[in-house]
């Protein structure tokens, strides 16, 4: 395993979109969402350790959630866990990692990843991440990896790419022309409708040199914020910085920015599980579309719906269709799966409410 590979994984999201399950306390990266029997975390981590040395990945969260990594992944030292004082988007998270990584290999060439996807088929995940890691160690590229949209999400960013391709015997990898964020429906369809557009998956990859370049020329602040920074940098100082520093996400500031961005044309089963909707669409389901998790749920006359409740709790159903069904921490949630835009209202009443009832 090639020593120079380090991958840095996000981890600092509140998923408050999957409400009752995620909570700010504990939010949806540290949770078995997916009903796996592991935490979106450590199926995260334990994608990346084919393809990085164990002491080579880098977990960026918030330092409220130092102990749940530590507890999730027992094997990781304090050093991978980078904490950040308060929450600014990915570009200074990433900026921040980065600039660790390269006070202990300055030659190290870098995988980003969210902490909360999910990958389907992890043999050809592989294969495309050591060919994003082979372009990325021989040229100043970034190279992103895009999926073959199924359709016209409005919920994704798009990227359009050049028809040729960017190096012999990489027939997959092409210059990417245009970034385009979250576009509405008709525009999605037309992306979709000209074949040369793909989503973005969030997940890049880029040496060290030019990790550097890119910051100093598309996000200057941020790069002379961090240029010092280290391991031995007093914790008091980074909670300087970050008070400092825009909240600005890596996309917007360098990606849809930069004129030497690739795309791997990626077909590895992808989804970014950022919903209940995703959620269901990812999840397998019974022959009455019911996307079930929970060992003791007993269903009549239920379609088309998601049940998320806890292994040791015993739940019967009986005639809902197109319903969420979730219960954590003492809370259940039933809402029709067309008014999941209302959950964020639904944990705020019920957060008030608990307030004025002084329940905890």
């Amino acid at each position: 395993m090639n020593k120079n590979n380090y991958c840095i994984i996000m981890a600092g999201g509140l998923g408050g979109r999957f409400w009752p399950m995620s909570t700010p306390s504990c939010p949806k990266q540290f949770l078995d969402i997916l009903g796996v029997g592991e935490t979106m975390l450590q199926t995260t981590v334990k994608r990346f350790e084919q393809l990085c040395p164990r002491e080579n990945i880098f977990v960026v969260t918030g330092l409220p959630y130092r102990d749940l990594v530590k507890q999730q992944i027992p094997y990781i030292a304090d050093y991978q866990i980078i904490c950040e004082p308060s929450r600014r988007n990915t570009a200074p998270c990433i900026a921040y990692a980065g600039v660790t990584i390269k006070g202990i290999n300055p030659d190290a060439n870098i995988i980003v990843s969210p902490s909360d996807h999910a990958i389907f088929n992890l043999d050809k995940f592989t294969d495309i991440i050591k060919e994003g890691l082979s372009v990325s160690e021989q040229h100043d590229w970034i190279i992103t990896l895009g999926i073959a949209p199924t359709a016209p999400n409005t919920k994704y960013g798009y990227i359009q790419f050049d028809e040729a391709a960017s190096l012999p015997n990489h027939d997959k990898l092409h210059q990417v022309v245009t970034f385009t964020e979250k576009p509405p429906y008709d525009m999605a369809q037309q992306f979709i409708r000209s074949g040369d557009f793909l989503w973005n998956s969030g997940i890049f990859i880029w040496n060290i040199k030019t990790m550097e370049r890119a910051f100093n020329t598309y996000l200057p602040e941020i790069y002379e914020a961090f240029r010092n920074v280290n391991m031995q940098t007093p914790y008091s100082t980074i909670e300087n910085i970050y008070s400092l520093l825009q909240s600005i996400s890596i996309d917007y500031g360098v990606i849809e920015k930069a004129s030497n961005v690739h795309v791997i044309i990626s077909d590895f089963g992808w989804s970014d599980v950022e919903t209940w909707a995703s959620l269901y669409d990812t999840h397998h389901k019974n022959d009455d579309g019911n996307a079930i998790s929970g060992s003791n749920v007993i269903t009549y006359d239920v379609k088309n719906s998601v049940i998320h409740v806890p292994h040791n709790k015993k739940v019967v159903l009986q005639g809902l269709d197109n319903f969420i069904v979730a219960e954590s921490d003492d809370v259940l949630m039933i809402c029709n799966r067309n008014a999941e835009h209302r959950i964020f209202k639904f944990a705020s009443d019920m957060e008030m409410k608990s307030k004025n009832n002084n329940i905890k």
